[in-house]
């Protein structure tokens, strides 16, 4: 599957139109919702006092700004999963360069719905969460790196587990295990909390390091006391990320190509046929 310059311009063409879609009319209110709900929540805990002299909400912003550059994942499975019931990916398959092409427009819409998410959430979030250690030297240099690596791990991963599904309830029922992935993964509370056994597992996915990624550029080298190790283990994080983004962009071409041999007219048809069954 190349990437030429053809597809990688039509890609951008598509990922610019999906995404004033995706933030037009109806469609904003969705887009908006849950991050300003976590930036609410985020609000409320912001008197709970964590130890070290820090409170939940410190600990907490960092980590949910994580959370949404892993929820990338989800989006890439909803998305191909849709895309493949409403034919979408069958018109991409047919058309000269139309699978890189689609594959470009899919991983700009979604990352810029990301960055659009942290801005939503990390901007206000300035204004009345204490402790941020944002003047720290290479702050913003490793929060761009954990985006960037965590963006391209997480997305690639979703391509593959979304060329598994074939429709929107198989990606609703795939999100349950991702969501409880993030609820053991030290979002809400500090991972040394947790059982050894549940920490451990949380430590072979890419959810945990973009939170302690995102914590160790926003937050003073002093917190660190309460993650595990009592470090911020930059060293681990990126080769973790790094390790899961190559899986990703490796995988992910062979997976969708396989897949989009099997699209043929008579498969959409049938999945719509489901579709308006269920509706029935």
């Amino acid at each position: 599957m190349t990437l030429t310059r053809t597809a990688a311009r039509a890609g951008l063409v598509r990922g610019r139109i999906e995404l004033r879609q995706a933030f037009s009319g109806v469609e904003l209110i969705g887009q908006l919702l849950w991050p300003v709900v976590t930036l609410v929540a985020i609000f409320l805990v912001r008197d709970v006092p964590l130890g070290g002299g820090y409170t939940l909400d410190t600990f907490i912003l960092p980590s949910a700004l994580g959370m949404f550059v892993a929820l990338g994942m989800l989006l890439v499975v909803q998305q191909l999963a849709a895309d493949r019931e409403d034919g979408s990916l069958l018109r991409a398959k047919i058309t000269p360069n139309g699978i890189p092409a689609y594959l470009v427009g899919k991983f700009l819409q979604i990352s810029a719905t990301i960055l659009a998410y942290l801005a939503i959430v990390l901007l206000p979030g300035l204004c009345f969460v204490d402790g941020l250690a944002l003047g720290r030297p290479g702050s913003w240099l490793t929060f761009a790196w954990i985006v960037l690596l965590g963006l391209l791990a997480t997305q690639g991963i979703g391509a593959v587990l979304g060329s598994l599904v074939s429709s929107s309830r198989g990606a609703g029922y795939l999100s349950l295990p991702v969501l409880g992935l993030i609820a053991i993964s030290g979002v809400f509370a500090p991972i040394t909390a947790l059982p050894a056994w549940l920490a451990w597992i949380a430590q072979v996915f890419p959810v945990y390091w973009l939170g302690l990624g995102m914590r160790s550029a926003l937050l003073p080298d002093s917190a660190a006391v309460v993650e595990l190790g009592g470090t911020w283990r930059p060293v681990e994080t990126a080769v973790v990320l790094g390790a899961w983004a190559i899986v990703g962009l490796v995988l992910a071409p062979v997976v969708l190509r396989r897949m989009t041999r099997k699209e043929s007219g008579s498969r959409v048809a049938a999945r719509r046929e489901r579709a308006l069954q269920r509706l029935g």
